[in-house]
């Protein structure tokens, strides 16, 4: 009998301040993802010029398609160029169209106007939240001679509260290429 009674009491004490012990939920965690100021280089081609972050590895496919990589983001910018012949409605709308067929998936589709009188660039920026395949476009022209579009591509499921930190920087490298691009003639 003491013998039981002797097993049964550590076995009782250990159940018995297990219980003492107050659970708490453990608070969310916030991804916190910090990424350098942008260092900006020059990039200029036939057709026009703009200021990049130096992250960005530049892949010239051909003088009228471009891409802007960031392997650490697992990002990039794809960027062509047209030439406005008579056209120009028929490129603001499938610039605009393409930006729509993202709406599917997307939260939202904020548009931007953006307008550069001394350099003559006028276009828009669409930014996109929400698990769509793009999380950014936009459109420069100057209506008369060029017409360049940009979309913004994650090489990963698309997950936007994941990718929202890098979305957010990259966005913003592609209103700085608004904001610094000009027309080479």
């Amino acid at each position: 009998m003491k013998f039981r009674f002797c097993l049964a009491l550590p076995v009782f004490c250990v159940l018995f301040t297990a219980c003492n012990e107050e659970v708490l939920p453990k608070p969310n965690a916030k991804l916190r993802l910090e990424y350098s100021k942008p260092v900006l280089q020059e990039l200029v081609t036939d057709h026009f010029r703009f200021d990049y972050n130096e992250m960005a590895k530049v892949k010239i496919k051909n003088s009228t398609a471009l891409s802007l990589k960031y392997p650490e983001m697992k990002g990039e910018i794809f960027i062509n160029y047209r030439k406005v012949d008579n056209n120009i409605e028929k490129l603001l709308s499938d610039a605009q169209k393409l930006s729509y067929e993202h709406s599917a998936k997307a939260d939202g589709i904020i548009e931007q106007p953006f307008v550069s009188e001394e350099h003559k660039v006028y276009g828009m920026f669409y930014e996109v939240s929400g698990n769509a395949a793009s999380q950014a476009q936009f459109y420069v022209t100057d209506s008369t001679e060029h017409f360049l579009t940009g979309s913004l591509y994650f090489m990963i499921k698309p997950n936007y509260d994941s990718i929202y930190p890098a979305a957010a920087y990259l966005q913003n490298d592609i209103r700085g290429i608004m904001e610094t691009l000009s027309w080479e003639d």
